[in-house]
C-alpha cells in the first residue's frame, strides 16, 4: 500500500488552521471581548479606597460620619452613593426611597463585567468593607469616566476579521510553498526537457519523502532515460556510419579489382557476414535498451550451458575440452531465461578465448552467496587496466589492443545479465581478467519440499 506523506502533511496544515482560527474566536476573541467590560486593576483599587473611609467613617462616628462621606463623595464623582449594611438597608441617617432600593438589585462587584444596562443607565458597583465585610459595603453608580469603553466595532474587526485574515494568508502561504513552488519547479523542469534541454539543472526536490519528491524522481529518471536514449542514437548513427562504410568500401574494391569468381565470392561473404553481425548485435543490444523486456526465468543448469558452448568453441576454434574447465557441480542452477544467459556466457567466453595466449586456460567456477549464484569465469590474457574496467562494457568501446570485433559483446552480456535481475562486471587477476556474474539462484526441488 502507496503511502500518502503529502496528504497527511496538508491535512497536519488544515488542522493545525482551523484549531488556531477557533482558539483565536473562542480564546482570545473572547477574552478581548470580556476584557473591554471589566475594570481596570488601577481603578479596582481607586473605588476599593472609597470602600475602605466608608467603612472608617461609619466605625468612628457611624450614621453622622456616614452621611456626610456619602455626600462628600457624590460631590466629588457627580454620582449617587449609598452606605448600606448586611440587610441592604441605608446606614446613614436617612432610609434609603424605593426607587434607590431598586437600584440595590442591579449591584455589581468590582471584579463583574460592567456595562451600560437598560435605558443606558450606569452600572451600580457594591464594593464590600474591606476589613468587616459583614458590617456592610459601599454602592455607588460608576463615573462616566471609569466605565469600561466595551468592545469596539474597530476591536471587533481586528479580532474577527483582519487576525483570522493573516491566519488564512499564513495557510495559503504554507499550502504555496508546499505545493505551488514545487509545482512550478517540476513545471519548469517539464517545459526544458519539452525543449529538449536535458541537461538543465533538476530542481532540488527528489530529497522531499513525499508524493512530490517521487514525482520529481520519475523526472529526473525519465531525463536520465531520454540522455541515454539519445546518447546511444548518436553512438549507434556514429557507429554504424563508420563501420558499414568500411566494409563496404572494400565491397567496392573486391567488385572493381580482377579476383576470380571463388575468392570475389569469399570476399563479399566474409564482409556481409561482418556487417550482418553489427546489424544483428546493434539491434539486440537497442531492444534490450529501449524496451526493457521481461525475460521469462526458469531453473538453468550452468554447468549444461557451458559444455554447449565449450562444444562449440572447440569444434570453431581447435582448442581442446582440457582449455576450458569448468569447477560447477550439477546443483549449481540459477533462475536465468535460458537463450539470454546462453548468449551472455557465449559472448563472455569468445571474448576470453580470443584475448588468451597460447596454451592458454579459460575457466569457470562459482559458490553461492545468500541467495544467488556468483559465477567467476577467468582468462590468462594480458587483462585490462584497472581504469578501462568499466568502459569494455560500454557499447561500441574496443581497447587498442583488443582486435576484431565491433565492441558489443560484452555489453549486450551485461544488459541480458541485468534484465534477468544479476550483475556482471568485470577486475584483474595475476595474470588475466576475471568477468563476474551474479544470478539468482533456482529453488531446488529438496528446497522447495522443505
Amino acid at each position: 500500500m502507496r503511502r500518502h506523506p503529502l496528504l497527511w502533511k496538508l491535512a497536519a496544515i488544515q488542522v493545525s488552521f482551523g484549531l488556531l482560527l477557533t482558539w483565536l474566536i473562542w480564546t482570545w476573541g473572547l477574552s478581548v471581548e470580556r476584557s473591554s467590560y471589566f475594570l481596570a486593576p488601577a481603578d479596582q483599587a481607586y473605588l476599593a479606597r472609597y470602600a475602605q473611609q466608608a467603612e472608617q467613617a461609619w466605625q468612628e462616628g457611624g450614621a453622622t460620619a456616614v452621611d456626610a462621606f456619602g455626600k462628600q463623595l457624590a460631590a466629588a464623582e457627580d454620582t449617587w452613593v449609598a452606605v448600606v449594611g448586611a440587610d441592604l438597608q441605608s446606614l446613614g441617617s436617612t432610609a434609603l426611597s424605593a426607587e434607590e432600593s431598586a437600584n440595590l438589585a442591579f449591584m455589581r462587584k468590582l471584579d463583574w463585567p460592567l456595562s451600560r444596562r437598560l435605558q443606558d443607565q450606569l452600572p451600580y458597583v457594591s464594593i464590600e468593607f474591606p476589613r468587616h465585610p459583614e458590617l456592610g459595603r459601599l454602592v455607588l453608580q460608576l463615573p462616566e469616566r471609569l466605565l469600561p469603553t466595551g468592545l469596539t466595532p474597530w476591536t471587533h474587526v481586528v479580532t474577527h476579521g483582519v487576525a483570522p485574515t493573516l491566519l488564512a494568508l499564513l495557510l495559503g502561504l504554507a499550502l504555496y510553498r508546499q505545493l505551488v513552488v514545487p509545482l512550478n519547479r517540476l513545471r519548469d523542469r517539464a517545459d526544458a526537457l519539452r525543449a529538449d534541454n536535458l541537461d538543465s539543472p533538476a530542481p532540488a526536490l527528489q530529497e522531499r519523502r513525499d508524493e512530490l519528491g517521487e514525482l520529481a524522481q520519475a523526472f529526473e529518471h525519465m531525463a536520465a532515460r531520454l540522455r541515454q536514449s539519445l546518447e546511444q542514437q548518436r553512438l549507434l548513427l556514429r557507429t554504424l556510419s563508420h563501420e558499414l562504410r568500411t566494409p563496404l568500401a572494400r565491397l567496392r574494391i573486391a567488385h572493381d579489382s580482377d579476383l576470380h569468381g571463388a575468392q570475389l565470392r569469399e570476399r563479399v561473404g566474409r564482409e556481409v557476414d561482418d556487417m550482418q553481425k553489427l546489424l544483428e548485435d546493434t539491434l539486440d543490444l537497442a531492444w534490450m535498451d529501449t524496451e526493457q523486456p521481461q525475460l521469462a526465468t526458469e531453473p538453468v543448469p550452468v554447468l549444461s550451458v557451458w559444455e554447449a558452448l565449450c562444444e562449440d568453441i572447440c569444434f570453431e576454434s581447435g582448442w581442446a575440452p582440457e582449455r576450458l574447465p569448468c569447477t560447477l557441480g550439477i546443483d549449481c542452477q540459477v533462475q536465468a531465461h535460458l537463450d539470454s544467459l546462453a548468449q551472455a556466457l557465449e559472448n563472455l567466453l569468445r571474448n576470453a578465448v580470443r584475448h588468451s595466449p597460447v596454451a592458454g586456460l579459460v575457466s569457470l567456477e562459482g559458490w553461492r552467496e545468500a541467495e544467488f549464484w556468483h559465477l567467476c569465469l577467468r582468462d590468462h590474457g594480458p587483462g585490462v587496466p584497472d581504469a578501462e574496467l568499466e568502459r569494455i562494457f560500454q557499447p561500441y568501446q574496443r581497447l587498442a589492443d583488443s582486435g576484431a570485433g565491433f565492441g558489443l559483446g560484452l555489453a549486450i552480456a551485461r544488459r541480458a545479465i541485468e534484465l534477468q535481475g544479476g550483475r556482471l562486471w568485470a577486475s584483474n587477476a595475476d595474470p588475466g581478467l576475471r568477468l563476474h556474474l551474479l544470478l539468482p539462484a533456482a529453488a531446488l526441488a529438496c528446497e522447495r519440499s522443505v
